[in-house]
């Protein structure tokens, strides 16, 4: 745990939304179970694995420490922690104070209502105290700066506005960063309408009132109507890797990438995710 808390001794103010620590990433041994994000002015623990009150004691002491020293005079420190996957499953079994922390919870400070965050040119709302996701997937914000500059480069080459798709576009956040830059239209799916919705309000937080089409659709029944609508100069397909009932990437993928020569225009790019 030693990498995380030197991780926050060394936290600069954040400004945008942005992950601080990425212990999934295997950078850091001993380190795996680990995530933190800010969502400013929130900070975000995430553990995958059983964590202590020991650990998460000496956690929130390094985020008061560091607090002290880089906050603006009268500002509160609000930090929330989330068991995901082994962890969850453990506070789920244990005892009644183990089961109220199952879902995210909130260990100092607040959390404002409505939560809106920046990164870079855009804004997006997010809720990380409702749900495992938290409306903007912090790890994937170097794939919507290069959707961004993806879409400016294409409309300063082409002389027109690059129509991309978006699978799996949960809140939208990649269609918010294809507008910014240029793209003339997006065709937005997802099989939640609720993030969806989200989306929506998304591109109203931006500015944004046209070039966007919102589809509440399950992918594979719907090819016809995607097809439709291309062929795309882009695809962005950011899924799930497993989502019991929707995709599972194991043997889902490989039917999505059969038809992407069907979506793509000729010369069109792909940004593909799992």
């Amino acid at each position: 745990m030693q990498a995380l808390l030197h991780a926050i001794a060394a936290l600069p103010l954040p400004g945008d939304a942005c992950r601080i620590f990425h212990g999934r990433g295997g950078l850091y041994p001993g380190c795996e179970q680990w995530t933190l994000d800010a969502y400013p002015p929130v900070f975000v623990l995430t553990s995958f694995a059983p964590a202590s009150e020991a650990q998460l004691a000496a956690i929130g002491d390094a985020l008061r420490a560091r607090w002290r020293l880089i906050a603006p005079p009268g500002q509160a420190l609000n930090w929330v922690f989330q068991p995901r996957g082994d962890a969850l499953q453990a506070h789920a079994e244990g005892s009644a104070a183990h089961q109220a922390r199952a879902r995210a919870h909130l260990m100092a400070g607040q959390v404002p209502d409505p939560h809106i965050v920046t990164e870079g040119p855009a804004r997006y709302r997010v809720h990380i105290l409702n749900g495992q996701n938290h409306g903007l997937f912090l790890d994937m914000a170097e794939g919507r700066r290069w959707v961004r500059d993806f879409t400016a480069d294409f409309k300063a080459r082409e002389g027109r506005g690059a129509q991309v798709l978006n699978l799996f576009a949960y809140t939208c956040a990649f269609s918010v960063a294809a507008l910014q830059g240029g793209a003339a239209h997006v065709t937005n799916l997802d099989m939640a309408r609720g993030a969806l919705a989200t989306g929506q309000q998304n591109h109203a937080l931006n500015g944004l009132s046209g070039g966007a089409s919102f589809l509440a659709h399950d992918l594979f029944s719907s090819w016809g109507k995607v097809t439709r609508g291309g062929p795309y100069d882009l695809v962005i397909a950011d899924p799930p890797s497993y989502q019991k009932g929707s995709f599972v990437a194991t043997k889902d993928y490989a039917r999505l990438l059969r038809r992407l020569p069907d979506l793509l225009a000729p010369g069109g790019h792909a940004l593909l995710c799992l």
